[in-house]
C-alpha cells in the first residue's frame, strides 16, 4: 500500500475514534501537573491567576472562531459527524475563503489555551506535534472524499486557499447571513468542553498536587466553580431547547 493511501486509511480510523484520542495524554498530563505545581510555587498565585485567565480567553477565542465559521454555513457541512465523512455543499466563502480548515484551526487554539494554562513547555510541544500529525491524516482523508465528490471545483479552491494558516487577502463574504441560532444549537458542547477542561485542571492541580484543602480552594478560587456552574446551566438549557423545541432550528441550516 502506498504511503499516501496508508495515511488516508489511518485518517478514516482516526476520524471515527477521534473523541477517544485525548485519553492517550493521561500519563503525560499527570507528569505535567506535578511540574506545573512547582512552577506555580515559583511565580506566585497572582501571576498564575493572570496567566490562566489569559489562557481561558485564548480558548474562548478559538470557540469564537468556530462560532463565526459555523454561523455562516448551510446544512450538510461543518458538522460534528463522528462515523463517516459527509458534505452536501462545498464551502468557499467566509472563513473558507481564506483557509480550508478553519474549524481545525479553531480547535487547535482551544486546545492550546488549555495546555498553556498548565505551564509546562514540553506538554505543549508534545500535544502540538500529535495534533498536527493527527490532523494531517484527517485532512488527507477529507480531501480525498471532497475531491471525489466535487472534482475540479474542489481542486481549484485548494490551489489558492491555504490549508491551516489564513490568507486574509483572499476574503470573500459569505453568501449566507449569520445565524446565532445555529451557533447556539451546534457549539454549546465546545463551551462545555472548555469549562470542564479548565475547571478540572485547576481543581486537580490545587487539590491533588498542591495539597490545598477543598474548602480553602472553594473560598480562594470561587471564580472557577461559579464560572463552571454558569457554563453547565447554559449548556443544559441550550441542549433542552435543541432536543425539545424548535426555537433553535433554522431552515436550511
Amino acid at each position: 500500500m502506498k504511503l499516501h493511501e496508508l495515511m488516508i486509511r489511518h485518517g478514516h480510523s482516526m476520524f471515527r475514534w477521534r473523541s477517544y484520542i485525548p485519553l492517550l495524554f493521561i500519563g503525560p498530563l499527570l507528569l505535567a501537573f506535578r511540574e506545573s505545581a512547582h512552577i506555580e510555587a515559583m511565580v506566585g498565585d497572582a501571576a498564575e491567576d493572570v496567566w490562566v485567565l489569559f489562557c481561558f480567553i485564548l480558548s474562548l477565542s478559538g470557540l469564537a472562531l468556530r462560532a463565526f465559521t459555523v454561523g455562516f454555513v448551510p446544512a450538510g457541512t461543518s458538522g460534528r459527524n463522528a462515523k463517516q465523512q459527509r458534505a452536501e455543499v462545498l464551502n468557499t466563502t467566509g472563513m473558507y475563503s481564506i483557509v480550508r480548515n478553519p474549524l481545525y484551526l479553531a480547535n487547535f487554539i482551544i486546545i492550546l489555551g488549555v495546555l498553556l494554562s498548565i505551564k509546562v513547555w514540553w506538554l505543549v510541544a508534545l500535544a502540538s506535534l500529535v495534533f498536527f500529525v493527527y490532523m494531517e491524516r484527517i485532512i488527507l482523508t477529507e480531501e480525498s472524499f471532497l475531491l471525489g465528490k466535487f472534482g475540479k471545483t474542489y481542486s481549484d479552491w485548494c490551489e489558492k486557499t491555504p490549508v491551516i494558516l489564513p490568507n486574509f487577502k483572499l476574503w470573500k463574504p459569505s453568501t449566507m447571513t449569520f445565524s446565532m441560532k445555529t451557533v447556539l444549537r451546534r457549539e454549546y458542547p465546545g463551551l462545555l468542553g472548555i469549562g470542564t477542561a479548565f475547571f478540572v485542571t485547576e481543581m486537580i492541580q490545587d487539590l491533588v498536587y498542591e495539597g490545598e484543602a477543598f474548602r480553602e480552594w472553594i473560598a480562594e478560587d470561587y471564580i472557577w466553580p461559579i464560572t463552571y456552574g454558569i457554563i453547565i446551566a447554559t449548556c443544559l438549557s441550550l441542549r433542552h431547547l435543541k432536543k425539545n423545541t424548535d426555537l433553535l432550528k433554522v431552515e436550511g441550516r
